[in-house]
Protein backbone atom coordinates (compact mmCIF):
# COMPACT_ATOMS: atom_id res chain seq x y z
CA UNK A 1 0.00 0.00 0.00
CA UNK A 2 2.85 2.37 0.89
CA UNK A 3 4.58 1.56 -2.39
CA UNK A 4 1.40 2.34 -4.34
CA UNK A 5 1.10 5.71 -2.57
CA UNK A 6 4.77 6.41 -3.26
CA UNK A 7 4.32 6.00 -7.01
CA UNK A 8 0.88 7.59 -7.23
CA UNK A 9 0.70 10.29 -9.94
CA UNK A 10 1.53 13.65 -8.38
CA UNK A 11 -0.70 16.61 -9.14
CA UNK A 12 1.38 19.45 -10.67
CA UNK A 13 -0.49 22.12 -8.67
CA UNK A 14 -1.00 22.62 -4.95
CA UNK A 15 -4.22 21.72 -3.10
CA UNK A 16 -5.62 25.29 -3.08
CA UNK A 17 -4.94 25.76 -6.81
CA UNK A 18 -6.40 22.34 -7.60
CA UNK A 19 -9.65 23.08 -5.73
CA UNK A 20 -9.94 26.54 -7.30
CA UNK A 21 -9.47 25.17 -10.83
CA UNK A 22 -11.93 22.31 -10.34
CA UNK A 23 -14.59 24.52 -8.76
CA UNK A 24 -14.11 27.28 -11.35
CA UNK A 25 -14.32 24.88 -14.28
CA UNK A 26 -17.54 23.47 -12.78
CA UNK A 27 -18.91 27.02 -12.40
CA UNK A 28 -18.08 27.83 -16.04
CA UNK A 29 -19.85 24.66 -17.21
CA UNK A 30 -22.92 25.60 -15.16
CA UNK A 31 -22.83 29.22 -16.33
CA UNK A 32 -22.26 28.65 -20.06
CA UNK A 33 -23.59 25.11 -20.49
CA UNK A 34 -22.01 21.77 -21.24
CA UNK A 35 -22.79 22.12 -24.95
CA UNK A 36 -19.56 24.09 -25.34
CA UNK A 37 -17.63 21.03 -24.16
CA UNK A 38 -19.16 18.91 -26.91
CA UNK A 39 -17.59 21.05 -29.64
CA UNK A 40 -14.17 20.32 -31.06
CA UNK A 41 -11.43 22.37 -29.37
CA UNK A 42 -10.02 25.24 -31.42
CA UNK A 43 -6.51 24.42 -32.67
CA UNK A 44 -3.74 26.33 -34.47
CA UNK A 45 -4.61 24.82 -37.86
CA UNK A 46 -6.02 26.05 -41.14
CA UNK A 47 -9.31 24.35 -40.30
CA UNK A 48 -9.95 26.91 -37.57
CA UNK A 49 -8.02 29.86 -39.02
CA UNK A 50 -8.21 29.56 -42.81
CA UNK A 51 -6.67 31.94 -45.30
CA UNK A 52 -3.37 33.82 -45.47
CA UNK A 53 -2.00 35.70 -42.47
CA UNK A 54 0.66 38.42 -42.65
CA UNK A 55 0.07 40.20 -39.35
CA UNK A 56 -1.61 43.29 -40.78
CA UNK A 57 -4.29 45.24 -38.94
CA UNK A 58 -6.83 43.72 -41.31
CA UNK A 59 -5.56 40.24 -40.38
CA UNK A 60 -5.92 41.03 -36.66
CA UNK A 61 -9.48 42.19 -37.16
CA UNK A 62 -10.23 39.03 -39.11
CA UNK A 63 -8.89 36.91 -36.24
CA UNK A 64 -11.03 38.88 -33.79
CA UNK A 65 -14.15 38.25 -35.89
CA UNK A 66 -13.42 34.51 -36.04
CA UNK A 67 -12.81 34.33 -32.29
CA UNK A 68 -16.07 36.15 -31.68
CA UNK A 69 -17.73 33.16 -33.31
CA UNK A 70 -15.88 30.64 -31.13
CA UNK A 71 -16.67 32.58 -27.95
CA UNK A 72 -20.24 33.41 -28.99
CA UNK A 73 -19.80 37.18 -28.95
CA UNK A 74 -21.68 39.30 -31.50
CA UNK A 75 -18.96 41.36 -33.28
CA UNK A 76 -21.29 44.31 -33.71
CA UNK A 77 -21.36 44.68 -29.91
CA UNK A 78 -17.67 45.57 -29.84
CA UNK A 79 -15.44 48.51 -30.44
CA UNK A 80 -12.02 47.22 -31.47
CA UNK A 81 -8.79 49.21 -31.11
CA UNK A 82 -5.44 48.12 -32.56
CA UNK A 83 -2.62 49.81 -30.64
CA UNK A 84 0.38 50.56 -32.92
CA UNK A 85 3.79 48.97 -32.38
CA UNK A 86 6.04 51.50 -30.59
CA UNK A 87 9.23 49.63 -31.55
CA UNK A 88 10.36 49.12 -27.93
CA UNK A 89 11.18 45.43 -28.31
CA UNK A 90 13.05 45.91 -31.61
CA UNK A 91 15.07 48.80 -30.16
CA UNK A 92 16.13 46.75 -27.14
CA UNK A 93 17.19 43.82 -29.33
CA UNK A 94 19.09 46.13 -31.68
CA UNK A 95 21.11 47.43 -28.74
CA UNK A 96 21.84 43.90 -27.54
CA UNK A 97 19.79 44.41 -24.39
CA UNK A 98 17.55 41.96 -22.61
CA UNK A 99 13.88 42.76 -22.87
CA UNK A 100 11.34 41.46 -20.40
CA UNK A 101 7.66 42.25 -20.73
CA UNK A 102 4.85 41.63 -18.29
CA UNK A 103 2.67 44.41 -19.65
CA UNK A 104 -0.83 43.73 -20.91
CA UNK A 105 -0.91 42.69 -24.55
CA UNK A 106 -4.54 43.71 -24.67
CA UNK A 107 -7.20 45.22 -22.48
CA UNK A 108 -10.94 45.52 -22.03
CA UNK A 109 -13.04 48.47 -20.91
CA UNK A 110 -16.53 49.90 -21.34
CA UNK A 111 -16.97 53.20 -23.14
CA UNK A 112 -20.22 54.90 -24.15
CA UNK A 113 -22.15 51.82 -23.10
CA UNK A 114 -20.12 49.49 -25.34
CA UNK A 115 -17.37 46.98 -24.61
CA UNK A 116 -14.01 48.01 -26.05
CA UNK A 117 -11.17 45.56 -26.61
CA UNK A 118 -7.72 46.84 -27.51
CA UNK A 119 -4.91 44.68 -28.89
CA UNK A 120 -1.22 45.55 -29.07
CA UNK A 121 -0.16 45.23 -32.72
CA UNK A 122 3.17 43.72 -31.61
CA UNK A 123 1.23 40.54 -30.85
CA UNK A 124 0.62 40.09 -34.58
CA UNK A 125 4.16 38.72 -34.96
CA UNK A 126 3.18 35.83 -32.63
CA UNK A 127 -0.14 34.51 -33.94
CA UNK A 128 -0.64 31.99 -31.14
CA UNK A 129 -0.15 34.70 -28.50
CA UNK A 130 -2.39 37.01 -30.51
CA UNK A 131 -5.22 34.46 -30.38
CA UNK A 132 -4.67 33.93 -26.64
CA UNK A 133 -4.76 37.68 -26.00
CA UNK A 134 -7.93 38.27 -28.02
CA UNK A 135 -9.63 35.23 -26.46
CA UNK A 136 -8.87 36.61 -22.99
CA UNK A 137 -10.28 40.04 -23.80
CA UNK A 138 -13.41 38.50 -25.33
CA UNK A 139 -13.65 36.44 -22.16
CA UNK A 140 -14.00 39.73 -20.28
CA UNK A 141 -16.93 40.56 -22.54
CA UNK A 142 -18.61 37.26 -21.63
CA UNK A 143 -17.96 37.64 -17.91
CA UNK A 144 -17.92 41.37 -17.16
CA UNK A 145 -19.98 42.93 -19.92
CA UNK A 146 -22.68 40.29 -19.45
CA UNK A 147 -22.56 40.95 -15.68
CA UNK A 148 -21.83 37.38 -14.71
CA UNK A 149 -19.10 38.65 -12.37
CA UNK A 150 -17.57 42.02 -11.44
CA UNK A 151 -14.00 43.23 -11.09
CA UNK A 152 -14.57 43.11 -7.33
CA UNK A 153 -14.07 39.38 -7.63
CA UNK A 154 -10.39 38.97 -6.81
CA UNK A 155 -9.85 36.07 -9.20
CA UNK A 156 -11.61 37.63 -12.18
CA UNK A 157 -8.47 37.75 -14.35
CA UNK A 158 -7.37 34.11 -13.84
CA UNK A 159 -11.02 33.06 -14.16
CA UNK A 160 -11.05 34.77 -17.57
CA UNK A 161 -8.06 32.65 -18.60
CA UNK A 162 -9.99 29.56 -17.47
CA UNK A 163 -12.94 30.64 -19.59
CA UNK A 164 -10.73 30.33 -22.68
CA UNK A 165 -10.05 26.72 -21.68
CA UNK A 166 -13.76 25.98 -21.22
CA UNK A 167 -14.51 27.41 -24.68
CA UNK A 168 -11.88 25.18 -26.28
CA UNK A 169 -9.09 27.75 -26.73
CA UNK A 170 -6.85 26.44 -23.95
CA UNK A 171 -4.11 25.27 -26.33
CA UNK A 172 -3.43 28.89 -27.28
CA UNK A 173 -3.57 30.14 -23.69
CA UNK A 174 -1.21 27.40 -22.46
CA UNK A 175 1.27 27.72 -25.33
CA UNK A 176 1.49 31.48 -24.74
CA UNK A 177 1.87 31.39 -20.95
CA UNK A 178 5.65 31.76 -21.17
CA UNK A 179 7.88 32.73 -24.07
CA UNK A 180 11.68 32.93 -24.02
CA UNK A 181 13.76 33.82 -27.05
CA UNK A 182 17.48 34.26 -27.60
CA UNK A 183 19.20 35.45 -30.75
CA UNK A 184 22.42 37.24 -31.77
CA UNK A 185 20.48 40.49 -31.36
CA UNK A 186 19.53 39.90 -27.75
CA UNK A 187 17.12 37.92 -25.63
CA UNK A 188 13.56 38.36 -24.52
CA UNK A 189 11.11 36.68 -22.22
CA UNK A 190 7.46 37.32 -21.70
CA UNK A 191 4.66 36.14 -19.47
CA UNK A 192 1.22 36.27 -20.98
CA UNK A 193 -1.91 35.67 -18.98
CA UNK A 194 -2.60 35.06 -15.31
CA UNK A 195 -2.14 31.31 -14.89
CA UNK A 196 1.11 29.36 -14.67
CA UNK A 197 1.93 26.51 -17.03
CA UNK A 198 1.19 23.87 -14.33
CA UNK A 199 -2.19 25.48 -13.61
CA UNK A 200 -3.05 25.54 -17.30
CA UNK A 201 -1.96 21.93 -17.66
CA UNK A 202 -4.32 20.97 -14.85
CA UNK A 203 -7.14 23.12 -16.26
CA UNK A 204 -6.73 21.42 -19.64
CA UNK A 205 -6.84 18.03 -17.91
CA UNK A 206 -10.11 19.02 -16.21
CA UNK A 207 -11.42 20.12 -19.62
CA UNK A 208 -10.43 16.76 -21.14
CA UNK A 209 -11.88 14.86 -18.18
CA UNK A 210 -15.24 16.63 -18.55
CA UNK A 211 -15.18 15.71 -22.25
CA UNK A 212 -14.48 12.07 -21.41
CA UNK A 213 -11.01 12.12 -23.01
CA UNK A 214 -8.35 9.97 -21.37
CA UNK A 215 -5.81 10.62 -24.13
CA UNK A 216 -6.87 13.77 -25.99
CA UNK A 217 -5.52 13.90 -29.53
CA UNK A 218 -5.34 17.68 -29.40
CA UNK A 219 -2.54 17.42 -26.80
CA UNK A 220 -0.02 17.10 -29.64
CA UNK A 221 -0.58 20.78 -30.40
CA UNK A 222 0.72 21.79 -26.96
CA UNK A 223 4.31 22.85 -26.41
CA UNK A 224 6.58 20.72 -24.20
CA UNK A 225 5.84 22.06 -20.73
CA UNK A 226 2.04 22.38 -20.96
CA UNK A 227 1.84 18.94 -22.57
CA UNK A 228 3.87 17.39 -19.75
CA UNK A 229 1.71 19.06 -17.10
CA UNK A 230 -1.43 17.93 -18.92
CA UNK A 231 -0.29 14.31 -18.93
CA UNK A 232 0.64 14.38 -15.24
CA UNK A 233 -2.71 15.97 -14.44
CA UNK A 234 -4.64 13.38 -16.44
CA UNK A 235 -2.91 10.57 -14.53
CA UNK A 236 -3.78 12.30 -11.27
CA UNK A 237 -7.43 12.83 -12.28
CA UNK A 238 -7.73 9.19 -13.33
CA UNK A 239 -7.24 8.26 -9.68
CA UNK A 240 -8.67 11.41 -8.12
CA UNK A 241 -11.62 12.62 -10.20
CA UNK A 242 -13.04 16.06 -9.31
CA UNK A 243 -15.90 16.06 -6.86
CA UNK A 244 -17.70 18.85 -8.80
Amino acid sequence: MAAMALFAPKCPVGPAERVWIEESMAWLAAEFGREVLDRAPVLPTAEFFPGPYEGSEEDIRRVIARLCGYLEVAPERLTVEIEPDDGERAMAAGLGLGYRSRSAAGHYRRENGRPVIAVDQRQAARPVALVATIAHELGHVRLLDERRITTARRDHEPLTDLLTVHFGLGVFTANSAFDFRRSDRGRSSARLGYLSEPMLGYALACYAHRRGEAKPGWARHLTTNPRAYLRRSLRHLDRNPPST
